[in-house]
């Protein structure tokens, strides 16, 4: 299941050549993975609550083409794999359908002492 969400580039997302700067593709990726998240029935501060945060341990990115100013832009957030202690999520950024960015994240969980942790079970089960 592929999770969509629609976003605006805005004057503040662009560097002086008027293209989106390189380190927001990785603010955009992490919205659309918020929100695959909330959509889902996951809900982060009750995981807090019970001493558990997502964290994200690994991003490889590729940047293919520039966003500009005003484009309406899609990111796209596809769990690839998941095991006891990480999920790996593939994400794009397209404008229409082409592909702007590209990128494999993955995920883990850390208890409040910043040590990893197991997913919680209803994460696992839940992208199964």
């Amino acid at each position: 299941m592929t999770h969509k969400l629609t976003i605006r580039v805005y004057y503040e997302d662009t560097d002086m050549a008027g293209i989106v700067y390189y380190a927001n593709y990785l603010r955009y990726i992490e919205r659309g993975r918020s929100e695959w998240v909330r959509d889902n029935g996951m809900d982060q501060n009750a995981m807090k609550a019970d001493g558990v945060v997502f964290a994200v341990r690994r991003v490889e990115a590729d940047y293919l083409m520039p966003a500009h100013l005003d484009d309406e832009l899609v990111v796209e957030t596809t769990v690839q794999s998941v095991t006891a202690a990480r999920m790996m999520m593939e994400q794009h950024v397209k404008r229409g359908e082409e592909i702007l960015f590209h990128a494999i994240v993955t995920v883990v969980c850390i208890g409040e002492s910043g040590q990893p942790t197991r997913l919680p079970a209803k994460v696992r089960q839940m992208v199964h």
